[in-house]
């Protein structure tokens, strides 16, 4: 009886600190995520198809992340996932999941850690939209 009374106590504490953890870590990305920068702003996105070719969209807006910005303006559609908009067409070119393509982000041509959804935008950034093969 008292080996199952610790037992439980054991997987209590253990939950408890489980929990503790989760939130600690929750605030510390609340605290240290990017910014969003609120008012008029002008962002360029360049876009690169498969075959190389290179589209440039310059948007003037007051929208605060560049998921909203690129859906808004009809520059992309995609899937909704656990991160967010997954980018499947961009500017009417649709990646091809057989082939392993699909859009890559990057900010002044390096890789972004997030989704376009979770990437606060402002003035005079440029991102790129790569159609890449590869995983």
């Amino acid at each position: 009886m008292k080996t199952e009374q610790k037992n439980t106590k054991k997987i209590l504490i253990s939950l408890i600190a489980l929990v503790i953890v989760i939130a600690a870590l929750f605030g510390i990305y609340r605290f240290t995520r990017p910014a969003a920068v609120q008012g008029e702003k002008t962002v360029t996105i360049d876009v690169i198809h498969k075959d190389a070719s290179q589209k440039t969209f310059e948007y003037q807006t007051d929208l605060e992340y560049l998921g909203e910005l690129l859906t808004e303006e009809g520059l992309v559609s995609g899937e909704e996932g656990a991160y967010g908009m997954f980018i499947t067409t961009v500017d009417g070119e649709t990646a091809d999941d057989t082939n392993q393509e699909w859009w890559c982000i990057t900010k002044d041509k390096e890789k972004l850690n997030t989704s376009a959804d979770q990437t606060p935008i402002a003035d005079g950034e440029k991102y790129e939209l790569t159609l890449t093969i590869g995983y």
